[in-house]
């Protein structure tokens, strides 16, 4: 019961599955924690499963032979990651992070194919998800070229904040101020002042190791 609650909580589609198809997935997925800072899959390995985070905080992140990182996106509970990957059949072209500890489910690429093959609800799940992911690459493409600095950490503040990829009930995120400068791609100093700004703005709440969003889509558009 308590792996079903977990699921529930961290998978919005499971909810959408048959009795038979959420059996099986309880009996395949396989829960893994992380300390922070660990890499939890790399670059160039090939994807055997579907990830999602139950608990903590990944970053997902590619890089060069000269050390240069770049991060793409920050995947909070209930973000589900990696199902491009799956579907090519192919190896994995970023490396995911744990930014803090981090609890992650994995499920496994034969029962996410046979759900394929046997859930249409799960089907549109996912034909959602990629759309949304796609939307929201071209997006940050957008903004980490044209966007001034309190704007890009409004912007990336509010992609935690995706009812569709990351379906959180709640408002309120655990992150620190140099966790989402990794995210923003910003120092620590200017990640702090862009807080301030969007706080004294009443888009937000800084809050001792997390934010509390007052007006989502004021974030989505500062700066514009």
């Amino acid at each position: 019961m308590l792996l079903k609650d977990s699921l529930q909580n961290a998978a919005a589609w499971f909810d959408l599955l048959e009795a038979d198809q959420q059996a099986r997935v309880q009996r395949d997925v396989l829960v893994t924690h992380y300390p922070a800072g660990a890499m939890i899959e790399r670059k160039g390995e090939k994807a055997y499963a579907w990830m999602g985070v139950l608990a903590g905080l990944v970053k997902v992140s590619v890089g060069n032979q000269d050390g240069k990182m770049a991060s793409l996106t920050g995947v909070p509970p209930g973000g589900w990651i990696g199902e491009g990957s799956l579907l090519k059949r192919e190896a994995r072209k970023y490396d995911i992070v744990a930014l803090r500890e981090s609890s992650i489910i994995r499920l496994p690429e034969s029962t996410f194919n046979w759900l394929l093959d046997s859930s249409i609800p799960f089907n549109r799940y996912l034909l959602h998800q990629l759309n949304e992911r796609v939307g929201q690459f071209i997006g940050k493409a957008e903004y980490d070229r044209l966007l001034a600095p309190d704007a890009r950490v409004a912007r990336c503040l509010a992609e935690l904040f995706n009812p569709l990829l990351y379906p959180g009930k709640s408002t309120r995120l655990d992150i620190t101020q140099e966790e989402i400068g990794y995210l923003a791609r910003t120092s620590r100093q200017r990640t702090n002042q862009a807080l301030r700004t969007l706080e004294a703005a009443q888009l937000l709440k800084v809050e001792y190791g997390a934010v509390q969003v007052l007006d989502l889509a004021g974030l989505r558009q500062y700066g514009l």
